[in-house]
């Protein structure tokens, strides 16, 4: 019986710690899974332009929004592209900084509809690393994306006319990330 007992105490614990492991990788894996699938509008980093580029024709539309409270002012250039499959195209955002000071922050970016994100592919966007911002300096944001010829070959994706590039603006660093960061903790 003790021996019993002591490979059950030891499953327990191999489960526990396992159990811990997945909690502090959950994370990760989540990331990667997005960036590989596409899940949840996630867009794709591409290292170099397609070699086909189609006929058929999407309106990508661009959102930009920014963090509840956080002093920057942030727009598209212009409200939408009419771009054709496999073509290169690039955009700006503009933002401005309206605090006193120096603003580190960092946009988030999606697309919708959803099953379009493993198709939007971005070679060059400000949303890839923090930055900091000047105040009162409007700053130009390119974006250098395509969408894949590949999405052209997906039958689920045959009624995709229009595709929305959203950008959302957080704060790296001040109160404001620092409360965020907090409730985030308390929500998890």
């Amino acid at each position: 019986m003790k021996t019993r007992a002591r490979i059950t105490t030891l499953v327990l614990c191999g489960v526990a710690v396992g159990m811990l492991g997945l909690a502090y990788a959950a994370e990760p894996l989540y990331k990667a899974f997005c960036a590989v699938t596409g899940f949840g509008g996630t867009t794709q980093v591409a290292t170099e332009r397609p070699k086909e580029i189609l006929d058929r024709v999407v309106r990508v539309y661009f959102d930009a929004n920014v963090e509840q409270g956080a002093p920057l002012k942030f727009r598209p250039s212009q409200p939408y592209v009419d771009v054709r499959i496999g073509e290169t195209m690039m955009t700006h955002f503009e933002l401005t900084n309206t605090a006193d000071e120096p603003i580190r922050a960092m946009a988030s970016k999606n697309v919708v509809p959803h099953k379009a994100g493993v198709y939007f592919e971005k070679l060059e966007c400000f949303c890839f690393a923090e930055q900091t911002y000047e105040p009162g300096k409007p700053v130009q944001l390119p974006v250098v994306f395509f969408v894949s010829p590949e999405m052209a070959k997906n039958p689920n994706t045959a009624d995709v006319q229009g595709i929305t590039l959203s950008y959302t603006y957080y704060r790296v660093d001040g109160p404001k990330a620092s409360a965020r960061l907090e409730d985030a903790s308390v929500v998890n």
